[in-house]
C-alpha cells in the first residue's frame, strides 16, 4: 500500500497535464492542416471573415476586434465596481454584512452564462436602445455590460482576499498618523495589495475574452471590424459555436477554421495568464 498510493496520487496529479497536452495536440494538429490551405499572413492580417460564404475570406481581425470590444466594455464595468466592492467588504463592511454579501456574490458567479445571455438580450438591450435609438437588437454594448456584471464577483473576491492579506498593523499605523479610513484604504492597503488586485484584473480580462454564451445570444453573428459598441459584432468564441452546430463537414476548410480560431484564443488566454503570474510575482509584498 505504501508503494501503491504514491503511484495513484501521481496519476491523479498528472490528469491535468495529460489533458492540457491532449488539448494542445488537437488544436495544433488541426490548425496545421488549416494553414496548408490558408496563408497564415492572410489569417492574421485579413480584414474580412467569411469562411461559410463565397468568396471565402479568412482574416481573423474582425473576430479579434469584436472580442476585444466586448472585453474592454466588460472590464470598464467590472474593474471599478469590483474594486469598490472589495474596498467596502475589506475596510468598511461589518462582519455580519460581509457574511451576507459574499455568498450573494458567489451565487452571482454561479449563474449559468446562458441565463446572462438572455438577460442581456431581453433586459439590457431595451435599456440601451431607449438611450441610443440607433442601436441594433444585437449589439456589443449590452453584451459587454452583462459580461462585466458576470465577472464582478471574480474581481471582488480576488481583490478582497489580497486586501485582507495586508497586515492590520499597517492600517493601525496609518490611523495613528491621522489618516482616515478611506485614506488608509487608498494609500496603504491598495498599494500593499497591488499584486493581487492587478492579477485579479488580468484574470477577469482573460475570463471576458473566453466568454461564449452571452456574446452568442446578445452580440450577434456579424464579423464586423468596428469599434462602435452599438453595432452587431461576432467574437471568436461565438464563431466557434456557430460552426460547431453539426452542419460543417469534418475535414473541410470551414471545419479547420474552428481550430485555427481556437488556437488563437488559446494563445491569447495563455499569454494573459502568464502575465497575471508575472505581475503577481513582481509586485508581491511579503510581510
Amino acid at each position: 500500500m505504501n508503494r501503491l498510493m504514491p503511484v495513484l496520487l501521481g496519476l491523479c496529479a498528472s490528469v491535468s497535464i495529460i489533458t492540457s497536452v491532449g488539448i494542445v495536440y488537437t488544436l495544433v494538429s488541426e490548425t496545421i492542416f488549416f494553414f496548408r490551405d490558408v496563408p497564415i499572413v492572410e489569417f492574421l492580417t485579413g480584414t474580412r471573415w467569411s469562411p461559410l460564404f463565397e468568396p471565402k475570406s479568412f482574416g481573423i481581425l474582425p473576430l479579434l476586434a469584436g472580442t476585444l470590444l466586448i472585453t474592454v466594455i466588460a472590464c470598464a464595468v467590472a474593474m471599478p465596481v469590483g474594486l469598490a466592492s472589495a474596498i467596502y467588504l475589506s475596510e468598511y463592511a461589518p462582519r455580519r454584512m460581509r457574511n451576507v454579501v459574499k455568498p450573494i456574490l458567489e451565487v452571482l458567479a454561479g449563474v449559468p452564462t446562458i441565463v446572462y445571455g438572455y438577460f442581456a438580450l431581453s433586459f439590457m438591450t431595451p435599456i440601451v436602445r431607449a438611450i441610443f435609438p440607433e442601436t441594433g437588437i444585437f449589439n456589443a454594448l449590452s453584451a459587454g455590460i452583462v459580461v462585466g456584471i458576470m465577472i464582478i464577483p471574480m474581481v471582488t473576491s480576488l481583490s478582497e482576499d489580497a486586501m485582507n492579506a495586508v497586515p492590520k498593523s499597517l492600517r493601525d499605523g496609518a490611523y495613528a498618523l491621522g489618516a482616515t479610513r478611506f485614506e488608509s484604504a487608498l494609500k496603504i492597503v491598495l498599494p500593499a495589495a497591488l499584486s493581487g488586485i492587478v492579477a485579479s484584473f488580468v484574470l477577469a480580462f482573460s475570463r471576458a475574452v473566453g466568454e461564449t454564451m452571452i456574446v452568442t445570444v446578445a452580440a450577434g453573428a456579424t464579423p464586423n471590424l468596428t469599434v462602435n459598441p452599438l453595432e452587431s459584432i461576432q467574437t471568436m468564441t461565438a464563431y466557434i459555436v456557430q460552426v460547431s452546430l453539426g452542419d460543417t463537414q469534418r475535414g473541410s476548410i470551414e471545419y479547420g477554421s474552428i481550430f485555427a480560431v481556437g488556437t488563437a484564443l488559446f494563445v491569447i488566454t495563455l499569454l494573459l495568464n502568464l502575465l497575471a503570474q508575472y505581475v503577481a510575482g513582481k509586485f508581491r509584498e511579503e510581510y
